[in-house]
């Protein structure tokens, strides 16, 4: 699990060329394989009678949620990076929520009801994997991806982008389509 955290942080920094912004969307896909955690066990225990997560499973359900996790942050993040050479951070954030959201969503959908759908098989360890990877799939989309992520990247402004260099006055008055 480290090395996977480190590879994607260092593809997350190279991509971003910030240091702040890969760590903050690290953070946000750990939490939320954590939280897929908790609720797949809780609907494992006292829906399925299943007795939690099986230990071995762990891993896969890491590595899974982590890769559509950063897909998903890489995605937003990199529309929002662009967006802020040309109008400050809340802004950006806002803008790129707005160009790549559906398509988040929609992709956020597809994948949970695929991996859902390995809940039909009888074998339990499958039907594991598919239901907490559907789950975190869909707090994802619609927590992490949609307000936590936009949410963090608004609160740091500029911030976001440390240790970039940026020159004051660098965003044009703000232009509003009518």
């Amino acid at each position: 699990m480290p090395l996977v955290l480190l590879a994607v942080t260092l593809i997350l920094c190279l991509l971003l060329r910030s240091i702040l912004a890969p760590l903050m969307l690290l953070a946000t896909v750990v939490l939320s394989f954590a939280a897929s955690l908790g609720v797949s066990a809780l609907v494992f225990t006292h829906l399925f009678d299943f007795g939690g997560v099986a230990a071995d499973l762990f891993i896969y359900i890491f590595v899974f949620l982590v890769a559509l996790g950063v897909d998903y942050n890489i995605f937003l993040m990199e529309r929002v990076r662009e967006e802020s050479r040309r109008v400050p951070t809340a802004e950006a954030v806002r803008r790129g929520l707005a160009a790549t959201g559906g398509v988040i969503t929609a992709a956020g959908l597809v994948l949970a009801g695929t991996f859902a759908a390995l809940a039909q098989i009888p074998d339990v360890t499958v039907a594991q994997v598919g239901i907490a990877v559907g789950t975190g799939v869909l707090i994802d989309t619609f927590l992490v991806r949609a307000l936590q992520v936009p949410a963090l990247a608004t609160l740091l402004g500029d911030r976001t982008w440390w240790p970039a260099r940026r020159a004051k006055n660098l965003h044009p008055p703000i232009e509003y389509n009518q």
